[in-house]
Formats: C-alpha cells, structure tokens, sequence
C-alpha cells in the first residue's frame, strides 16, 4: 500500500496509511512510527499513530518542512520490507452486556437512534443478521479483538475484530451523538468496538459495561499503579461475558485493589493470522486460558 502525506500547517504531516482500517494498515503504520523513533529524527516532538494514519509533528526550526517530508518518504520503504510481527499480550475483559446503567442512558435518548423502539444490542443483532441477542453476545464476545488505536478520549482503545470480513460486526453511530455515556461502557461504532473510559458525550452503540478500571490519573487502581493508562496499540482482547452477581463482585474486588486481569505475554504474526485466521486464534486463547 502507498502512504499520502499532507502538510497541516507549519508543524504537522498527516500520513494515510490506507483508506480503511485493516491489520495491515495498523502494521505499516507501526512499522513506519517505529522507524521515525529509532531515527530520532531532529526536530520531532511527537509522534500520534491512528487506525490507518499517523501523526508527526515538528519543530520547522530545527528540520525544513520539505526535509521532514523527505525522511517519512525514506521511511516507508524501511516500513514495506519489515515483519508484520509483534511481541504483545492478549487481555480478558469483563463485560456485564445489557446492563442496567447503559440501558437507561440509551432510553433517554432514543429520539437520536436509528431504532428508537428496540436497544441498542437488539438493533445491532437484526442489522447484523441474528437470530436474537444471545448470538449477537457469542458473535461479539467469540473471538478476540485488536487495539489499534488508543487515544480520542484518554485511555479509550478502539479494537478491531479479528475474524475475517464476511464475519465482522457492522453497526452504524447513533444519527446523532447523545450527552451522556456510563464510564465502562463498552460501544460499538463503525467496525470497532470501544471502551470509553470516562463519561462523556458519545455516540458508539451502548452494549454493555466492565467493572474494568483502564484510566485512572490518580493511579489508585492496583493493576495502574505503573502507568495511568491500561491499553497500548498492539493488545488483544477477549471479552468475557459475565453476570451482574460476577459484576458486582469484580467492582467489589477493584475497590479492594485485588482485582487482576487476566492476561498473557504472546507473538502475533499477521502472516500466520492471514494463512489460518480461526486456528491463530484460538491459539491465543489456548495462552490465555493457560496465563
């Protein structure tokens, strides 16, 4: 794939990696930021990777505009040649699907949905084709999915599902963005699901909520003490649908500070996912179960 650069303003390129997001895209863009931080190129303050773009931003005293569009240009040939593969952990989050705080903000807005007559589950299962809710938790919760961003709001990771494309869940946004979302909700948007991980406004389908901690400045959370922020570009998630009695519990168990998620250290190569997508899978969830 061949990347466009666009200049925005004096201290910024903006570098499309492809038009849709894909895991090959995430890993050229990868590949590509990776490359601009072992450079140390001078004059780059920031690096901001995206789904399928990426970010650099400069200091035009230190490198001229046209030099720094140059590097990336240099770069991209490095990022085309590189292994798609990535030493990452695979990650089980909690989810309590039709739970009753997200249920009641989804009501309150109806008039911005799609469906104002069924939830915003109920409207995903018969847009997506299934037979009832349950199979649309199956589906959702089945296979694992891929954080290939972490950012827009601090902390919120936008995760890719990876199963092939005849397989991926397909939901539009609200019609118009509501004022109010639970923090955990876990949403659907587009092609990605999220976690958003603050209350705010929003307008991903509501689905469901973890008693999951992934944000937390004042890193009282046991599991954040290290760093503020749980997700990182990379990770792989395995939601667990759980009950509200298991809900509770684990709410119960994050105020206590001894609650851990459930995790394990693993190789993703895009390579072996392509040639066998089920089987890659379910090798991550054989290391999971045994982490």
């Amino acid at each position: 794939m061949s990347c466009r650069y666009t200049f925005g303003g004096d201290e910024h390129i903006f570098v499309e990696v492809d038009e849709a997001m894909s895991l090959e895209a995430f890993f050229t863009s990868l590949s590509m930021t990776n490359a601009v931080r072992e450079a140390k190129i001078k004059g780059v303050t920031e690096i901001c990777p995206a789904n399928a773009s990426f970010q650099i931003k400069f200091n035009p005293d230190e490198i001229h505009p046209d030099d720094m569009m140059a590097e990336l240009k240099r770069l991209e040939a490095t990022a085309e040649s590189a292994e798609a593969k990535l030493d990452t952990r695979i990650v089980e989050i909690p989810v309590y699907y039709q739970d009753p705080w997200t249920h009641e903000t989804l009501m309150r807005f109806r008039e911005r949905h799609q469906d104002p007559n069924a939830s915003d589950i109920e409207y995903a299962a018969r847009i997506n084709g299934y037979d009832s809710v349950e199979d649309f938790i199956k589906a959702h919760s089945g296979a694992p999915w891929f954080v290939s961003m972490v950012g827009f709001v601090s902390g919120l990771p936008f995760l890719y599902q990876m199963v092939d494309r005849q397989r991926q869940i397909q939901v539009p946004k609200y019609l118009r963005p509501r004022t109010d979302t639970p923090k955990l909700t876990v949403g659907y948007g587009g092609s990605f699901s999220c976690i958003y991980s603050v209350r705010g406004a929003g307008g991903y389908q509501m689905f469901g909520i973890t008693p999951m901690p992934i944000f937390d400045p004042q890193q009282h959370v046991s599991y954040l003490k290290d760093f503020m922020v749980f997700f990182k570009p990379g990770d792989i998630v395995k939601w667990k649908p759980i009950t509200r009695e298991e809900y509770d519990a684990d709410v119960a168990a994050v105020e206590a500070g001894t609650f851990m998620p459930r995790m394990a250290e693993v190789t993703f190569s895009l390579d072996d996912f392509n040639a066998d997508i089920d089987g890659t899978n379910a090798k991550l969830m054989e290391a999971l179960n045994a982490g």
